[in-house]
């Protein structure tokens, strides 16, 4: 009787953990559900509906405001090297091609020194985060000064961080690196092209940045900088965006060419893309993107080719 009993509350036992187990299976999948209608990883909306971004005509000079003096930004070139971060770039001995282009743009604080082989050692102009702000500016001999140039510099952040009347402590330490380096010109994005950034995020995705927990990377701004400034655009190093989908057992990459022991490349954007709670950059869906515009933008990718 006894080991009757037992079997019986044995089985009421089982019966009850498979009951909270579906139970639980349901709360999380109504859950991720709901959040569907937040973000969805892996997608571009491809509503025919949508209104896609003529850049072309998106630009305009009175975006960027300048850390002194009265310079526009006037940098036009035929064709532009894009260098990338990512250490795909490393052993592709590149350098040669990349700094035999009319301007080679790079991002927040990517060195050349040590590295010239792969991604050469000019700069036209350098896209800054406000995160990267100090990186920079610590090192102007590596970042800032280049001998028989004019590198341009923009700074994109919160527009307490650059805004002109903020006067915050980024914003006079710029300055003052402004007027020291004569040849260098400084410029912020205004509060209201930032706007247009997140409302440009929106039109080409279907997604609203705030509401989609989204950052935007600087990578984002870097690619609508380089359209609105360059006839012709050769990416370096960006991997296309199913990359990380179809290759999740290949050899982990440093994202930072430059931080060896740094993340894996792969491991942050599948982290970033599907987050959900707090703010991502959304890498995949913003190679969606570029790949759409490549075909135009005349913009090409190697290093790998896609």
């Amino acid at each position: 009787m006894g080991m009757e009993l037992k079997g019986q509350q044995s089985h009421r036992m089982v019966i009850l953990a498979a009951i909270f187990i579906l139970m639980t299976l349901l709360i999380l999948y109504g859950s991720n559900n709901a959040m569907d209608d937040v973000y969805a990883p892996f997608h571009v909306a491809t509503n025919h509906a949508l209104m896609y971004t003529d850049l072309k005509k998106w630009a305009g000079r009175e975006g960027y405001v300048p850390f002194n003096g009265n310079k526009e930004m006037t940098l036009r070139c035929n064709n532009c090297a894009l260098v990338t971060s990512s250490s795909h770039v490393l052993g592709s001995r590149a350098g040669e091609e990349i700094d035999s282009s009319q301007c080679v743009i790079r991002m927040n604080d990517a060195p050349t020194l040590g590295y010239e082989r792969d991604v050469g050692n000019q700069t036209s102009l350098r896209v800054v985060a406000h995160s990267s702000v100090f990186r920079v500016i610590r090192k102007p001999s590596e970042f800032l000064h280049q001998k028989d140039s004019n590198p341009v510099l923009i700074f994109w952040g919160p527009p307490n961080k650059f805004g002109k009347d903020s006067k915050g402590t980024l914003y006079r330490l710029i300055q003052r690196v402004s007027q020291t380096y004569s040849n260098l010109s400084c410029f912020s994005v205004t509060n209201s092209k930032m706007r247009r950034f997140d409302n440009l995020f929106h039109t080409e995705t279907g997604r609203d940045r705030q509401k989609s927990h989204s950052w935007l990377s600087t990578g984002w701004f870097t690619m609508v900088i380089a359209i609105e400034i360059c006839d012709n655009i050769k990416v370096y190093g960006m991997v296309p965006p199913n990359h990380c989908l179809k290759k999740p057992g290949s050899k982990k990459m440093p994202y930072h060419y430059y931080k060896p022991r740094g993340p894996d490349e792969c491991l942050t954007y599948l982290q970033n893309e599907s987050g959900r709670r707090g703010n991502h950059h959304r890498f995949i869906t913003e190679k969606q993107v570029f790949s759409r515009w490549a075909k135009q933008y005349n913009i090409t990718f190697t290093h790998p080719n896609w």
